[in-house]
């Protein structure tokens, strides 16, 4: 019996692992599957569910899903033909923002983002809703309010700063409110009614 293709077996094996991840207090961002002849590496991304209140998640937590998923994986060993090992982890910094919570989790982190017509822009990440987001443009006298469909986003991700925010940007953005954050906690709740 062959294997299905990667994207086929990585969906197959997203809805095993979806309750013990769910167990788990986390949510499965990806499930990737890459193929060397007879040998698969199953990537397994979990993240915080949108709304969640902790802060994150550390190694032990992440060990523990590991065996739990590894076990889980076993009885269903006839998706998978041949050896493979499985890698837990947590979205990096280099994850790309494909998903609406991807761009409510990065308030006010600034981001590189390419639209559909090749422009680039860099902004940071302003309110988020299902559709759109609000990013503040740097500009030379005063950032630029502006709102990006995700449909016009080509590629998005977050840059490593290493100093802080400036205060135009973050007051364009709203941050100095003091409901700021309760916003995008009050959508998050809301989507997961």
């Amino acid at each position: 019996m062959r294997s299905p293709d990667p994207e086929q077996l990585a969906d197959q094996l997203r809805g095993v692992l979806e309750p013990v991840v769910t167990d788990a207090g986390l949510e499965i961002d990806a499930v990737e599957v890459r193929t060397a002849g007879r040998r698969h590496a199953v990537k397994l991304v979990v993240d915080l569910p949108e709304g969640s209140t902790a802060t994150g998640f550390d190694l032990d937590d992440i060990a523990r899903l590991s065996r739990t998923a590894a076990a889980e994986l076993d009885p269903h060993e006839h998706l998978i033909e041949g050896s493979y090992t499985l890698e837990v982890t947590s979205p990096g910094v280099d994850r790309p923002l494909t998903r609406p919570q991807h761009w409510r989790r990065n308030f006010l982190r600034l981001a590189q983002i390419t639209l559909a017509g090749g422009e680039s822009v860099e902004a940071r990440i302003g309110q988020a809703d299902d559709d759109r987001v609000q990013v503040a443009v740097p500009g030379r006298k005063q950032p630029e309010l502006r709102e990006i469909a995700y449909r016009d986003v080509t590629h998005a991700q977050v840059q490593v700063e290493f100093k802080p925010a400036p205060k135009a940007e973050t007051a364009l953005l709203g941050a100095d409110r003091p409901d700021a954050d309760d916003d995008s906690e009050t959508s998050a709740n809301e989507e997961n009614r």
